[in-house]
């Protein structure tokens, strides 16, 4: 889709992937634009895993110059400046940083990703809208509500563009099913939503206290967040199995297929939200996530249901990480893997819908390490969607708002399993309804001399 790419793709074999032909349909007008943009300068905060795999899939479909990355492991920065090199046309090391305000104060960056993780999200998103990029931010946007209400205040202060990573709203069998059977009626009456993950994801290890390493700042990566006794790179995934840094699988897992039905469904804010759950079976071990829990998110006329367990099997092996849209006249199963429509009618033919996978266009993709090869063409498109809305100084599809309310409402659900009740947030007012405990609950105290960011 555009003019200048990297050396490992031309514009003519881009133009010739799924990922591209919905992009060009959906983007009309914009699309032509976009082939012909100058490069604009990129900035990485969060040089880890799904960090890079968003720089390396913008460096697949837009002119751009990796002007910038943060990051404080030395050794992790060093690995992502030289694949930056090798794969922007430019070939130039990217400058590095340890501490991204100070790659921030140079204000010359058009876009800056933010794929740190989760309790940086909100100083990391909103000191680059305040520096004058548009931002595409890893989700969950925050790890509590009042956070993703000032990123959201701040991107329309400053008049940014802010795209969050929930690229299932990309994901092209996603959207074909989508227009396939809920738009064109399928389903009938809607009158329920199933959703669950069943990956055996949670870390439980019981790794020694060690010294930190001289090419890791322990104090910096920390910042905000409670400051743990250091044992062994957090940042290997490690951080996700500690509340202290996130929302446990509820707010990882849960916000991509909560965020997926109200996108394809048309919700916005849950009346209400209710949750139990625990550490029912993997009590060995440091980890203090949930191992087991479900939650209810009320909206009109339907619920959501949600269920995790990072133990035994999937209730449908087809679909360990998925959501099931029932109706009067059917169900829809969708995953990150697949889709299928199951009519009620059995004279009624059922419709299947494959992954697209684009390795024959994008062989770089199939020797990328860590790579999701699935999530590859649904993150090209996304960012296509990004750089269109920037074009254009509008909302993409994945809006800065629309990322909180699917954030938000995760994060209520284990506020509500908390305190053993069900919650009703009031966005206008940013309180629990009738419930002064709670409210409490929708800020945590940061780490000095850190300061929370505020609604102005």
């Amino acid at each position: 889709m555009l003019a200048s790419m990297s050396p490992h793709v031309s514009r003519r074999r881009f133009l010739q992937t799924a990922s591209s032909s919905l992009a060009l349909s959906a983007l009309g007008a914009y699309g032509v634009e976009l082939v012909n943009q100058k490069p604009r300068r990129v900035g990485l905060i969060g040089a880890g895993w799904y960090g890079k795999s968003d720089l390396w899939r913008l460096i697949q479909v837009a002119p751009v110059e990796v002007v910038s990355i943060c990051d404080p492991d030395a050794h992790m920065l060093a690995g992502a400046v030289e694949i930056a090199s090798q794969r922007q046309s430019s070939k130039k090391q990217p400058r590095t940083y340890r501490d991204y305000r100070q790659m921030l104060v140079e204000k010359d960056l058009d876009i800056v990703l933010v794929g740190s993780p989760d309790y940086w999200h909100a100083l990391h998103m909103i000191a680059a809208v305040e520096s004058g990029a548009d931002v595409y931010c890893q989700k969950p946007i925050s790890v509590d509500v009042l956070e993703g209400e000032a990123m959201v205040a701040a991107a329309r202060k400053h008049g940014r563009v802010v795209q969050v990573g929930t690229q299932r709203k990309s994901t092209p069998h996603l959207i074909e099913a989508k227009k396939r059977v809920i738009d064109a009626g399928l389903l009938g009456k809607i009158g329920h939503v199933d959703m669950c993950c069943y990956f055996h994801m949670r870390a439980n290890g019981n790794p020694p206290v060690e010294p930190v390493p001289d090419f890791f700042d322990y104090e910096m990566w920390t910042g905000p967040a409670p400051l743990r006794p250091y044992d062994g790179l957090p940042h290997k995934r490690w951080w996700r199995t500690f509340m202290e840094y996130g929302n446990g699988i509820m707010g990882d897992m849960c916000v991509h297929m909560l965020d997926t039905a109200r996108w394809m469904l048309g919700l916005g804010w849950p009346r209400r939200v209710s949750s139990q759950g625990g550490i029912f079976v993997e009590t060995g071990g440091k980890s203090n996530i949930t191992d087991t829990q479900s939650a209810v998110f009320e909206f009109d006329g339907l619920n959501c249901h949600w269920q995790h367990r990072s133990w035994g099997v999937p209730s449908d092996p087809d679909y360990p990480w998925a959501l099931f849209v029932h109706g009067e006249k059917g169900v829809l199963k969708a995953s990150t893997l697949r889709a299928d429509f199951i009519p009620v009618d059995p004279k009624a033919e059922p419709i299947h819908f494959d992954c697209v996978y684009e390795k024959e266009k994008f062989p770089e993709d199939v020797t990328e390490k860590d790579i999701e090869l699935n999530a590859a063409p649904a993150t090209r498109l996304h960012m296509l969607d990004f750089l269109a809305a920037i074009e254009r100084r509008g909302k993409p599809i994945a809006d800065i708002e629309q990322g909180h309310i699917s954030t938000a409402s995760c994060i209520l659900a284990n506020v509500a399993m908390k305190l053993g009740r069900p919650l009703s947030y009031d966005p206008a007012k940013r309180e629990i309804a009738g419930d002064a405990e709670a409210t409490k609950l929708l800020r945590r105290p940061y780490r000095a001399p850190w300061q929370r960011p505020e609604v102005a």
